[in-house]
């Protein structure tokens, strides 16, 4: 079967600066080319060692998706961009357009709706599809033919996660329960808010016992105590909080699932960057 590799961008860069941030890659010109390095490196590995018949690369726009408009706080918490990363992205884009691989930027989307969209796509299509990221939200999307596909780390191997391993490393009893375990936990990474005093483990059981965030509103009379008054005061909030970690399936991209086969690097191109 033929294989597609979806590759987050902003969270590789980010791993890939962090991983270098104790010794740190500076050129002669004294630019720090941590992020650069590692994310070519990434790159790198995934063309030599998987072969990919397909390849793409989403990165988050400028400025505010849905999900900031509908919520004011959502990503607040997090930390400026670092100036090395800001100035390290546009030389990525350019070794990203001399690999001739498909870049897509949605104004309104964040990268993991545009590779949820891509990967549903190809799915149709009876592609593989592998979505190359850290972050644990994707789970949702994972199926018979759409896997996760973590980096290595320091001393940590790539890692594929399917549908079992999914199901094992959260303890639900399918993939969608991703959203509904985010919905009701919150996810501080995103300040996605939650059910205020549902952890992790409340939240799996609930979620297990319940199967959906629907289910459990609509039966909040079977739960007791203190739990049932969390739930039912924070009905509203849960049920908002799913919808910020329901990753889209159907960005507007125009796009063929074609337009993403592996094409020659421009070696010239490559070795002038």
């Amino acid at each position: 079967m033929k294989k597609l590799f979806l590759l987050d961008a902003y969270a590789l860069i980010y791993r890939a600066y962090y991983a270098f941030i104790k010794n740190p890659r500076i050129n002669s010109k004294g630019f720090n080319t941590s992020a650069i390095l590692g994310f070519v490196n990434t790159l790198e590995d995934v063309l030599k060692k998987e072969s990919p018949d397909y390849i793409g690369v989403a990165f988050d726009p400028k400025g505010k998706t849905f999900r900031h408009e509908a919520y004011e706080e959502y990503k607040a918490q997090r930390e400026e961009t670092p100036e090395v990363i800001r100035e390290s992205v546009p030389v990525i884009k350019e070794f990203i357009k001399a690999y001739n691989i498909p870049i897509f930027e949605v104004p309104g989307f964040e990268a993991d709706d545009v590779i949820g969209t891509l990967a549903k796509k190809a799915e149709k299509r009876g592609i593989i599809t592998y979505m190359m990221t850290p972050d644990k939200d994707y789970g949702q999307l994972v199926s018979e033919t759409t896997f996760i596909y973590r980096p290595k780390y320091g001393d940590k191997e790539f890692e594929v996660m399917g549908v079992e391993r999914v199901k094992e490393k959260f303890g639900i009893e399918t993939t969608e329960q991703v959203i509904d375990l985010l919905g009701l936990m919150g996810d501080s990474s995103d300040n996605i808010p939650g059910c205020p005093g549902v952890g992790e483990k409340t939240a799996i059981k609930l979620i297990n016992d319940f199967g959906s965030i629907e289910n459990l509103i609509e039966n909040t009379d079977s739960l007791k105590g203190a739990l049932k008054k969390k739930v039912e005061d924070n009905k509203e909030q849960i049920v908002f909080s799913k919808f910020l970690a329901t990753i889209k399936t159907d960005v507007p991209i125009d796009c063929d699932i074609e337009e993403l086969k592996l094409q020659q690097a421009d070696i010239e191109e490559l070795t002038s960057i």
